[in-house]
């Protein structure tokens, strides 16, 4: 077995001068001096978003996890103007590839990546201070899991939608694997809107849903870098399990022709590619191979990372899709503490997993927790292949709140999947 590739150290860059002050990351606002803020949100009388109004949109939020209920959230942001930002969030997503490329980039351009988030709203704000708000010049791409296990999975979706809609062109959202039916329904992201907005939840929820389905599943940018939830897929024509020869990867082409419109992406059949995007993992094992511990997607080894970056010229994989306690259970992969690792090594270039949840998951039913950092990546040119990594805490104390959904009963790291259920909701 190769030996587990060492990440560099994270690095500081001084705080862009035009981003707003960053929060302490121990000790912010309890909320008892916060002025309130003009609320309801109403949705602009022309319907086109501006920067002063998704800045407020943030300022609302982190001022109501603090200062309003969960059942009054509807007050906050009323159905008419959620309904309206889905909307309209929803019609560019679906207008998007499966594979979204991020290319004319200019020589002061930046791009920012960032991996899971799930719900941790606070962590989520700290982020963009530190590494500046989306501009023309800054690019960002999320590698998806917006929601489920934090308890503000539903303002940290709203937030990204709005500046997608604001910023089509500087803003990517891809699609993790609990942008589903099935994990919102165990995770605790329905039960989240379902709260939030009262007799309106199911409709709510129902619009989360579709617009999931129109989310890309995978960026490439500036022709360099591939960006996933889960990671590689297999090719076409797609079989249920994969024999002992295991089945080739999956082309770019082949991914672009994907349907990736499905409420749950399924584990057999002839529409694999967005179960593998979504689910699949490294390993140091080499080859491909079925992903027995998830249920769904594949494993792939350093070979298969050196085979896709060769084949399609490019220098870096990132990926996202596992926390703390995922890669507690990966022997031979390095462990998230950092919030992300350099897990193949190869020839033409790297493979590495990034998770921008710091403190995870927020609801802890573990003695100690991980204390994990959260991480986020920096590509600058004039390639955008040299990974620039930067570390950041969790804001703490978190406003109390109560979990969405069971989490001392509920199964780690998505593993042990009820396929079936996941069948019966599609």
């Amino acid at each position: 077995m190769l030996p587990t590739p060492q990440p560099p150290p994270a690095i500081r860059r001084p705080r862009n001068p035009s981003a707003p002050p960053p929060p302490s990351s121990s000790s912010p606002s309890d909320g008892a001096e916060d002025p309130q803020p003009d609320i309801p949100i109403s949705w602009p009388p022309d319907g086109q978003l501006s920067s002063e109004w998704v800045h407020r949109l943030i300022a609302t939020f982190d001022w109501s996890s603090r200062n309003v209920a969960p059942s009054q959230f509807y007050s906050v942001l009323p159905v008419p103007v959620f309904d309206a930002l889905v909307l309209a969030a929803s019609k560019l997503l679906h207008k998007e590839p499966n594979c979204v490329s991020i290319g004319g980039l200019s020589p002061d351009s930046t791009v920012v990546v960032v991996g899971d988030v799930h719900g941790q709203l606070h962590d989520v704000l700290l982020l963009f201070r530190e590494a500046g708000f989306p501009s023309e010049n800054r690019y960002f791409v999320f590698n998806g899991d917006y929601v489920d296990r934090g308890a503000w999975g539903l303002e940290t979706f709203l937030v990204l939608l709005a500046w997608k809609v604001f910023m089509p062109h500087r803003v990517f959202l891809l699609r993790g694997n609990h942008e589903s039916k099935y994990c919102t329904s165990v995770y605790g992201f329905e039960k989240e809107v379902l709260a939030k907005y009262g007799d309106k939840g199911k409709h709510a929820y129902r619009k989360c849903l579709g617009c999931f389905e129109g989310l890309p599943l995978a960026s490439i940018i500036a022709g360099h870098v591939y960006t996933a939830h889960g990671g590689l897929f297999r090719g076409n024509p797609a079989i249920p399990t994969l024999p002992k020869r295991s089945k080739p990867l999956g082309s770019l082409d082949e991914l672009a022709k994907a349907r990736r419109s499905v409420l749950d992406p399924p584990w057999e059949g002839q529409n694999l590619i967005p179960g593998d995007v979504l689910w699949s993992d490294p390993t140091m094992k080499p080859g491909l191979s079925p992903n027995k511990e998830r249920g769904i997607g594949l494993l792939w080894g350093p070979d298969c990372t050196e085979s896709f970056l060769k084949r399609f010229q490019l220098k870096l994989i990132i990926r996202s899709h596992e926390g703390p306690d995922a890669r507690e259970k990966r022997p031979g992969l390095g462990n998230m503490d950092e919030g992300y690792t350099i897990d193949h090594v190869t020839e033409s270039g790297k493979l590495i997993t990034l998770f921008s949840a710091p403190d995870y998951p927020q609801f802890q039913a573990t003695e100690e927790r991980y204390k994990n950092k959260g991480a986020y990546i920096v590509l600058r040119p004039p390639n955008f292949d040299e990974p620039e990594f930067h570390s950041f805490d969790a804001v703490t104390p978190r406003p109390q709140v109560n979990p969405y959904y069971d989490f001392e009963d509920v199964i780690d790291s998505d593993e042990d999947l009820d396929l079936a259920s996941m069948a019966n909701n599609d």
